[in-house]
């Protein structure tokens, strides 16, 4: 039978073991994120919880059609600050941004589909009003209801080390249609590209596997 002083002598070593292994998951393997925002209907919905896939992008390897999570790439969003004034919640939240459960409030994040690739030459639209890429029109079967592929034309073509990437609710995403003023030309540097969104993990109505899928077969 274990000593009761043994396990407390044990227990400083257990919480940094499984603090090292939590650092581990989030650096390498597996983050967790939550939708602010309806861009992304009805593949994710506002407020569900997933869960991101960091392993594939240590190699930065990005397929059309991934569901991709990255850190703002030139001010798409507004700043924001943490207004808490209670310490006591403010150290939690610390605390679970450090284990990976709480994005980093000071690196804003956004959720995309990547549409295009290096090397792509993206076109909206054909006569048909889908999207072509590389002279190829694609069909969208996860386009928000009623939403058309894009109420705004373009021609680009991806650079190297950049992805062009469009919410799935069309009509309701500023993506990268919106920026192409902006100093990246509208696209994600892959260097701000955080993971591939695998699942749904909450709420637990919402629970789902997030497939990848190949635009261009």
């Amino acid at each position: 039978m274990r000593r009761k002083g043994s396990l407390l002598r044990e227990l400083p070593v257990l919480v940094i073991v499984a603090l090292l292994v939590s650092l581990f998951i989030k650096s390498f393997l597996v983050q967790f994120f939550y939708i602010p925002s309806g861009s992304m209907e009805n593949t994710l919905q506002i407020q569900d919880r997933v869960a991101v896939n960091r392993l594939p992008f240590t190699s930065r390897h990005i397929s059309r059609g991934d569901v991709v999570v990255f850190r703002d790439p030139a001010n798409w969003l507004p700043e924001i600050s943490d207004t808490s004034s209670n310490k006591v919640i403010a150290k939690v939240k610390s605390g679970l941004v450090a284990v990976g459960i709480l994005p980093n409030p000071a690196k804003q994040y956004l959720v995309k589909r990547a549409i295009g690739v290096a090397g792509d030459h993206v076109i909206c639209c054909t006569k048909e009003g889908l999207l072509s890429v590389n002279g190829t029109p694609i069909t969208e079967p996860y386009i928000f209801e009623a939403n058309k592929p894009s109420d705004m034309n373009f021609d680009i073509t991806v650079p190297k080390g950049k992805i062009w990437v469009m919410g799935d609710h069309r009509g309701a995403s500023a993506d990268s249609r919106y920026h192409q003023e902006d100093v990246n030309g509208g696209m994600v540097p892959l260097s701000r590209v955080t993971g591939r969104v695998f699942a749904v993990i909450w709420p637990f109505k919402n629970i789902a596997y997030i497939p990848q899928i190949d635009l261009v077969k």
